[in-house]
């Protein structure tokens, strides 16, 4: 098994900690987490790829033991972007980016406007900002199952799901999908990291943050803005890993995807949700590999 290694950094003036795993001087894959996560939640994936990669896990601004600053405004995706290109300036990059959940977004965010950093794009059940701000506005079945971003968005949501041990948290976590891998001891490392001080807030405060709209069922929103597509496009190669069980985000959010991603490949891999990279470490790990490396794999 690879051990992790622990290490605190100065990213833009400000305090941040990631993990580690492999070689320094091996090619750099950069995990982001997404919401309730932290740098360390990527250890199953990680320790399986430390042989023959540099696997570098920060907890992102707000979550676990980086810099968590109280004020909504802080957590726009600039900064959260500003923050992973300062990480990659100490890396040496440019690095294969790996995002998941909410860590998909700023994996996005750099590939799309600091593309220099960016070698390649690894998103695992994670959305562009295009078709998921589409899906989210339509009124149907993804705005349903995004309703709950209006709920973390209402002021106090942190108080709720932090009360009776985080019982509200663990029950939007679960969110109809299998949570049979957290078991009692891994339970108690995130606790620990939601129980620092402000950092449910912060977390939070990323949902707060976005631009992001989101319809009510049934009453799609047609005012919006269009998009800068242009801007937003993603030219590295780009690999998506989806797990179909996925409650939370839906296959209609990753409909149309290749108009934006011109070299794109995807994987889908049944029998596994949102968590798949808890579920199924194997399989990530090998998948990223293969597409890595085809001839080594």
């Amino acid at each position: 098994m690879q051990y992790c290694r622990h290490r605190f950094v100065e990213l833009n003036g400000n305090p941040f900690h990631y993990v580690e795993w492999g070689a320094p001087g091996a090619p750099v894959l950069l995990f982001l987490h997404g919401f309730p996560e932290y740098g360390g939640a990527w250890s199953e994936v990680a320790e399986r790829l430390a042989d023959s990669y540099h696997c570098v896990a920060p907890d992102q601004r707000g979550f676990g033991q980086s810099w968590a600053p109280a004020h909504v405004e802080a957590y726009g995706l600039r900064d959260l972007v500003g923050d992973m290109a300062a990480l990659i300036g100490i890396l040496g990059g440019p690095v294969t980016v790996v995002g998941h959940d909410w860590g998909a977004a700023v994996a996005y965010g750099l590939a799309m406007f600091r593309p220099e950093l960016v070698s390649k794009l690894i998103i695992i059940n994670g959305v562009h900002p295009v078709p998921f701000q589409r899906e989210l506005a339509a009124g149907g079945a993804q705005t349903i199952a995004s309703q709950y971003i209006l709920y973390l968005r209402a002021e106090g949501s942190e108080d709720k799901l932090s009360a009776d041990d985080f019982s509200g948290l663990m029950k939007l976590f679960s969110a109809r999908m299998d949570l049979s891998w957290l078991t009692p001891d891994r339970l108690k490392l995130y606790k620990a990291e939601w129980s620092r001080p402000g950092r449910l807030k912060a977390m939070i405060n990323w949902y707060r943050a976005s631009p992001l709209q989101v319809a009510k069922p049934g009453e799609p929103l047609t005012d919006l803005p269009s998009l800068p597509i242009g801007r937003l496009q993603v030219r590295c190669p780009h690999f998506l890993i989806w797990g179909d069980d996925d409650t939370a985000l839906l296959p209609s959010c990753i409909e149309g995807l290749d108009e934006v991603a011109s070299d794109l490949t995807v994987h889908h891999v049944s029998g596994a949700d949102h968590w798949i990279c808890h579920q199924k470490p194997d399989v990530v790990a090998g998948l990223i590999r293969s597409w890595m490396d085809p001839v080594q794999a």
